[in-house]
């Protein structure tokens, strides 16, 4: 496994762990640790967006140019993470919403699949050309 590999697995876990345990606090009132779910939260966000640094740094990339395309492609997957997420609080949390959770979840997880043909492009192979 190369350096940079092994340094983007465990920024991205130790972001990941930070960031969903920061979730879990804001969203269960059982807890009764929102203020401190909101900073670990956060926490976890920016390890994560450090790991997108390093990463980039430690592969040679070019640093990401800020356009309104990026900010666009930003901003569609945050409001597909939100769809999604609203069907999974649909079904967890309230009563006699498991299917509109089921159908809003499915519809965030296809809008999260159009991401990935959004940033990457589509490409035809050479099979098809011949």
């Amino acid at each position: 496994m190369e350096k940079k590999n092994f340094i983007t697995l465990v920024l991205g876990v130790v972001g990941g762990l930070f960031f969903s345990l920061g979730m879990c606090m804001c969203l269960l009132p059982e807890w009764n640790m929102f203020n401190t779910g909101v900073i670990c939260a956060a926490i976890g966000l920016v390890v994560l967006l450090i790991t997108v640094l390093v990463y980039r740094k430690m592969s040679g990339a070019a640093p990401i140019k800020v356009n309104a395309k990026v900010v666009g492609k930003v901003a569609y997957g945050v409001l597909s993470s939100l769809v999604l997420g609203a069907g999974m609080a649909m079904i967890m949390a309230f009563e006699g919403m498991m299917m509109i959770g089921i159908i809003v979840g499915v519809v965030g997880i296809v809008m999260l699949l159009f991401l990935i043909p959004m940033c990457v492009g589509l490409k035809d192979s050479k099979k098809d050309n011949q």
